[in-house]
């Protein structure tokens, strides 16, 4: 058997042994933050160790649908009266503290670390409309131009962001949509130059919350440095906010949820 059919075999082998492999929740995590590798069912078969385990999540649940699977049937809708918020996004999302910063608000964070706006967008019938929340805060695309799930073209991103606001709309759920935050480069992913692809994006981002009346909250300014990027004094690795980070962006969401909630989209 030549070469190039045994490596053909080696990694259809792979392939089928990583779907009935845990799936384990992988993505960006900052430095000296421990992953958690979460296993969803039982498996029938040993871990393929030639695929990483962002590669066997994409293949057995790409959206991680099983993440928050539980939380949110155990949620359940919100009482009356009560104008629930739901937090969409990313690693950026996952570590932001909502009790802390808001508390005694009705907040639901549901931030995966290391999606994409794919990603949560499989995922956003399950974590935001079923939820039945009054206002979603949208924050992604990041990990897109970071290639998470590998090369994307900023329209597939505008796409993606703008199915998922008309499936908000669609339900009856007002929508904050925010900018991404300043990066001059991701520390898993170097050399991809995102700070003028961020930029870019953000263009678009505020364009498109205009043209539709939808509410823009824009982070950038207040958190970018000269270079373009998250200075030191509100990260710690120039991608994530610290709590000072965090403290700079609270307030101005806090500001576009109440817009968003009074009606002023």
């Amino acid at each position: 058997m030549n070469r190039s059919k045994l490596r053909r075999l080696v990694l259809t082998a792979a392939a089928l042994a990583a779907l009935f492999a845990p799936a384990l929740v992988v993505g960006q995590v900052q430095p000296g933050v421990a992953s958690q590798p979460k296993t969803t069912a039982a498996a029938a078969g040993p871990v393929c160790a030639c695929l990483s385990r962002h590669d066997q999540q994409l293949l057995v649940d790409f959206g991680d649908l099983a993440r928050f699977h539980d939380a949110d049937w155990k949620l359940g809708p919100p009482a009356a009266g009560v104008d629930r918020v739901v937090f969409m996004g990313d690693s950026i999302t996952a570590h932001w503290n909502l009790s802390n910063s808001f508390p005694g608000k009705p907040y639901i964070n549901r931030g995966i670390s290391g999606q994409t706006t794919p990603q949560m967008l499989i995922r956003f019938r399950q974590d935001v409309i079923n939820l039945k929340p009054k206002v979603v805060v949208i924050l992604a695309g990041t990990n897109d131009i970071a290639e998470n799930t590998g090369p994307m073209t900023q329209q597939a991103t505008e796409d993606n962001l703008i199915s998922m606001v008309e499936l908000a709309r669609a339900n009856g759920i007002k929508v904050v949509l925010c900018s991404l935050l300043p990066a001059v480069d991701y520390w898993w992913h170097r050399g991809l130059h995102p700070a003028p692809k961020i930029v870019a994006l953000n263009k678009w981002l505020k364009a498109y919350a205009a043209r539709k009346g939808y509410v823009y909250v824009n982070y950038y300014p207040a958190m970018a440095d000269a270079a373009g990027g998250l200075p030191p004094n509100l990260s710690k690795d120039g991608v994530h906010p610290s709590l000072a980070g965090y403290a700079v962006m609270a307030p101005l969401v806090e500001a576009g949820i109440e817009k968003a909630l009074q009606g002023k989209e």
